[in-house]
């Protein structure tokens, strides 16, 4: 066995040299866990156990209930895509299965693993104290039989690497409930996702009302130019119907004007018409009246030898 241990490792030692040369360091504000996953892992089931791992990383690098779980600087840490970014989990919350991991499965092992069994748990409460180990007592004690099924893997994941790795926790969230529909048993996983999620849902919250205020200042803003449009169409409306108005009100008053110089032509027509006709009329009478007053100053004289020897006549009787 030792021997078939030798040899796969010198099989699996070029890839894993080539491997740990592209990792760097990954920082976070108040965290340096000193490791960059280029691409996606290549994750192993540990036999018996419903955790996988990663052979090749010089990290020790775990996946269970549906997190990625590395153990740095004595500190437990957690994230929900394979590259981070990660979170610290206190050692008091780290699930019971990722503890009971053996020790030969901790690729970088840190220096009190030495001595331990191999094929055993590391001995988390000789290190941590006896605080820690009646707080979780029990978690070495379980059975075998009993071990819940491994939590599927995010596959999906292997089509983000590099360029494309999402960064933002938001857009993380939004690929992940998209495409891995997983519910996790662990409480602190539980816990986990739920704060990743409602910051999120905050957020995109948050997002979507300044959406919809845009939204609302975009829609009053064409109301607000719909209306300055119907002014100004009414404006012009009005402006041209006075035009029209005063161009009719132009129109009426030449064509009354016309008429009203058309009448008075007719008007002078007529009256100069009449005039002509009494000129006339009045030359005839003009010429008529010596006549008349020609015969009765002719017959004036004999009127009056009559009205003389008629008194004369009446004086003789009397006497």
């Amino acid at each position: 066995m030792r021997y078939l241990l030798i040899v796969l490792s010198m099989l699996f030692f070029p890839l894993t040299s080539a491997y740990a040369e592209i990792s760097v360091g990954i920082s976070l504000p108040g965290i340096s866990i000193g490791i960059n996953m280029p691409m996606y892992p290549r994750l192993v089931r540990v036999p018996g156990y419903p955790v996988y791992y990663d052979p090749r990383v010089d990290s020790n690098y775990f996946f269970y209930d549906g997190l990625y779980w590395v153990f740095q600087g004595d500190d437990w840490y957690a994230s929900s895509w394979y590259n981070g970014p990660w979170d610290r989990v206190d050692r008091y919350d780290v699930p019971l299965y990722v503890l009971r991991v053996p020790v030969r499965y901790y690729r970088q092992p840190p220096a009190y693993f030495r001595g331990w069994r191999a094929d055993a748990p590391p001995r988390w409460g000789d290190h941590w104290g006896r605080d820690w180990e009646q707080r979780r007592s029990g978690w070495d004690q379980w059975n075998r039989r009993s071990a819940p099924p491994p939590a599927p893997l995010p596959t999906y994941q292997r089509n983000y690497s590099g360029d494309r790795y999402p960064r933002a926790v938001e857009q993380q969230h939004s690929i992940q409930s998209e495409k891995y529909r997983y519910q996790p048993r662990e409480p602190v996983t539980q816990q986990y996702f739920q704060q990743r999620v409602q910051p999120a849902q905050q957020r995109q919250q948050e997002q979507q009302r300044q959406q919809d205020q845009m939204q609302q200042r975009q829609q009053d803003q064409q109301r607000q130019q719909q209306q300055m449009q119907r002014q100004d169409q009414q404006r012009q409306q009005d402006q041209m119907q006075q035009r029209q108005q005063g161009q009719q009100r132009q129109q009426q008053q030449m064509q009354r004007q016309d008429q009203q110089r058309q009448q008075d032509q007719m008007q002078q027509r007529q009256q100069g018409q009449q005039r002509q006709q009494q000129q006339p009329d009045q030359g005839q009478k003009n010429r008529a009246a010596p006549q008349d007053k020609g015969q009765k100053d002719k017959a004036a004289p004999k009127d009056q030898g009559r009205e003389k020897r008629k008194d004369e006549e009446r004086d003789q009787t009397r006497q």
